[in-house]
């Protein structure tokens, strides 16, 4: 649950040092090592991304989670027109971990249990207009500052915050991280500007609100068993299918096969297949013949593989986020076979991936969304 404070209530506060100090723990999450970030944040910065948000007198509300007192403060300065909502998040149990959250297996039969992800505490919806909700992440692992309950559980509820808008107004998440934010929970195409650690999303909030109803890990599945029959009506003229050939041919009848399996299945979606210069025009005019589209690729040395592994170009899948004229991809191995219509398949967002040993994932099928700066993300530039 969020509960909050106006902002001339934190000034008043201020005034009481007894008191400052309970409420700079409140608010900075003092009380939980897990959610406090030393991170110091540059102003110049932050007033740099909040020029791109154009009339600042148009923001009515800012909500500020995370922050300390003297934060709170600035944040007033930079934006004095504003209502400046200080949010406290109830924290996580402190025996969550991300392993509870990402175990290395479930039950996926469902012979002897459901299994069902551990609950994290959630905002309740503000009656308050918030127009920029600005969070401080933490990030004190830098190994695995990625795999850290508190930052994840932060970004959550910033996004549930953000989609309890009713779309009558835009709305914009800023983060303050050396690290980047959760990219699929907020994408790379809804980054309006990052300077240093400053990072401003305008995220769609619809978008928002369907992956909020996923579970937060792979603790849990996210298509129940029996939940078999599933109606989705999307935009298929933007939707295919796609696989990848690269560095031999033996695998040309499989996606010869795999090809006509989609068909058999009912989907009408287009289906594109990435080659490279080792598929010859003989076998790529075989594969035309199946309803496969062409494009010709460069492939991606794995940097981790050794020479002439079977993972050696596995890199190459990343291609697949330059098939951008496609909003989304089902990406299936081209020895595969679909048995039955999977088309519901493209209403999960990116990456929607059956799990492969804890945070891992298996890319044998995958649901993306291509985009030219995810694609470049994988290089380091973003």
């Amino acid at each position: 649950m969020v509960s909050f404070l106006y902002s001339p209530d934190v000034d008043q506060l201020s005034h009481s040092g007894s008191r400052q100090n309970f409420v700079n723990r409140w608010i900075w999450g003092g009380l939980d090592p897990r959610y406090v970030s030393d991170l110091d944040v540059n102003w110049d910065d932050v007033m740099k991304v909040i020029e791109k948000l154009g009339e600042r007198n148009d923001y009515q509300g800012v909500g500020l989670l995370n922050f300390n007192n003297s934060e709170i403060s600035y944040w007033k300065h930079l934006m004095p027109d504003a209502t400046h909502v200080a949010l406290q998040l109830d924290y996580a149990d402190k025996n969550m971990t991300w392993d509870s959250l990402y175990p290395e297996w479930i039950d996926e039969e469902q012979e002897k249990e459901v299994p069902v992800c551990p609950s994290l505490p959630k905002p309740e919806t503000l009656r308050k207009r918030l127009d920029l909700i600005a969070v401080k992440l933490p990030c004190r692992n830098e190994v695995n500052w990625s795999r850290d309950v508190a930052r994840l559980h932060l970004q959550l509820a910033a996004a549930s915050l953000a989609a309890s808008a009713k779309g009558l107004y835009p709305i914009h998440l800023l983060f303050i991280t050396e690290r980047f934010p959760i990219p699929n929970l907020f994408t790379c195409k809804e980054l309006v500007v990052r300077d240093g650690n400053v990072w401003l999303y305008k995220p769609d909030v619809n978008v928002l609100r369907d992956k909020l109803q996923l579970p937060v890990g792979s603790c849990e599945l996210s298509l129940p068993l029996q939940d078999r029959e599933r109606v989705y009506s999307g935009n298929p003229q933007r939707e295919a299918y796609a696989t990848i050939l690269h560095s031999a041919h033996v695998y040309v009848c499989g996606a010869i096969a795999a090809a006509q399996s989609i068909r058999l299945s009912g989907s009408t979606r287009d289906l594109v297949i990435l080659v490279d210069e080792t598929i010859s025009v003989y076998h790529r005019s075989g594969l035309e013949k199946a309803g496969w589209k062409i494009r010709t690729i460069q492939r991606i040395r794995n940097p981790k593989a050794e020479k002439d592994a079977y993972n050696e170009w596995n890199y190459s899948k990343f291609r697949l986020w330059q098939l951008t004229d496609y909003d989304k991809i089902i990406f299936i191995d081209a020895d595969l076979l679909i048995l039955r219509n999977i088309d519901f398949l493209f209403g999960m967002p990116e990456i929607s991936a059956t799990g492969n040993n804890a945070t891992l994932f298996n890319s044998g099928v995958m649901v993306i969304e291509p985009s030219n700066c995810t694609f470049q993300s994988f290089d380091g530039t973003y």
